[in-house]
């Protein structure tokens, strides 16, 4: 009877203890390492290990141990790789997240198990709307905010009319929505191409030209935006019908695109030029510490993820199972990102500038990104309303 009495005395005392803290900050990474458009993930990968070097390896103290995890651009794998992050590793944050079908396919895994997800890109309209949470943020934008951007330039040109063309899955169809929710002409074409094996853009180039369009625009990411344009080029319709893209040329895909990416404007919430002191930092330590590569922004926004993370972790002292305190802390976005000042919206999604990108040859005449002008300031995605979170 005594030893009962002293049994639920000691569990009463073990359970009145505060939570251990962890030993380490654990976080899992996913994104594309394989294949074609490995070149992506290596630059977030990259960007990220520059952050934590940026941070002293540790986050309040704490080593960080990240587990880096290959989607190999398939929801199936990616949505197989975060259930091993949540179920086997028990991470504390997910990050990462290319494609837009590989975070659908992966979101309930995290958002069931209360895991923090900070997708570093994707950002389908159902993760700003009907899918938000409480546990997943974004360091990027929503999939439309970046080609709305696009038409309002495109009004701003006086653009009369313009042949839409881009990949068949989740963002290629949000990316053309955007376009149409601010283009003021006339959408006279609209095409989807099958993704992302198809990179031979040869008919839908025909049907653009046969439509008298005065325009084209294009959403592409990797190594499809390179094939695009080097074809666009190619088929003497470069001195014919203007381009106008989304991520279709970066940093990346420049040495590639060569000279056939001048004169072909975009926007971005992030170019490398910003002029703000923690992106010149970010610029000039990525080329030092990676010789030959420049950051794009993927890797951006892979950079302000860490940033991020370590707000939260601070701002608990370590202690990860203070998750509502921790959300809190990352609603209040307090570091300095790369891009400069923004905050977030209801749905976690950013509410940012977004600015007029341009290819230009530098001193040394090499290719890369110029910041022209402010196309939108403060911008907020349009499904911010049917998110459940107000």
């Amino acid at each position: 009877m005594k030893k009962a009495f002293w049994l639920a005395g000691a569990m009463a005392v073990a359970l009145a203890q505060p939570a251990i803290a962890a030993d380490s900050v654990k976080i899992g990474f996913v994104s594309t390492f394989s294949g074609p458009t490995a070149v992506i993930g290596n630059d977030m990968r990259n960007s990220f290990e520059l952050a934590l070097d940026h941070l002293g390896r540790k986050i309040d103290g704490k080593p960080v141990e990240v587990i880096y995890e290959d989607d190999q651009q398939k929801p199936d794998v990616g949505k197989q790789k975060t259930e091993k992050l949540v179920q086997s590793d028990k991470v504390d944050f997910i990050v990462g997240y290319i494609w837009s079908n590989v975070l659908l396919a992966s979101l309930k895994t995290a958002v069931d198990s209360k895991t923090f997800l900070i997708s570093a890109n994707a950002g389908p309209s159902q993760l700003a709307g009907e899918l938000c949470s409480p546990y997943v943020f974004s360091t990027s934008w929503q999939n439309d905010q970046t080609p709305q951007a696009v038409g309002t330039y495109m009004n701003q040109k006086g653009v009369k009319s313009v042949f839409l063309i881009g990949p068949n899955y989740a963002a290629g169809k949000d990316m053309l929505a955007g376009v149409k929710s601010t283009f003021k002409g006339e959408v006279v074409g609209e095409e989807y191409t099958v993704w992302p094996s198809q990179l031979d853009f040869s008919a839908e180039l025909t049907k653009a030209k046969n439509s008298k369009a005065e325009s084209i625009f294009v959403f592409y990411p990797g190594a499809a935006g390179v094939q695009f344009l080097n074809q666009y080029a190619q088929a003497g319709i470069k001195q014919q019908i203007p381009l106008y893209t989304a991520f279709t040329i970066d940093e990346l895909s420049l040495p590639l695109q060569k000279d056939n990416a001048l004169g072909v404007p975009g926007a971005q919430q992030w170019v490398n030029d910003l002029p703000n002191e923690e992106n010149k930092k970010f610029v000039a330590d990525y080329r030092k510490k990676y010789p030959g590569l420049r950051p794009t922004f993927y890797g951006a926004q892979s950079y302000d993820a860490a940033n991020l993370i370590n707000s939260a972790v601070v701002a608990v002292k370590g202690d990860l199972t203070k998750k509502d305190a921790m959300k809190a802390e990352m609603e209040k976005v307090n570091f300095k990102s790369v891009r400069g000042p923004f905050k977030y919206g209801n749905n976690h999604i950013p509410i940012q500038n977004f600015y007029l990108q341009d290819v230009v040859k530098d001193a040394e005449g090499q290719l890369s990104l110029k910041t022209v002008a402010t196309i939108v300031k403060d911008d907020q995605d349009r499904f911010h309303d049917k998110c459940p979170m107000k």
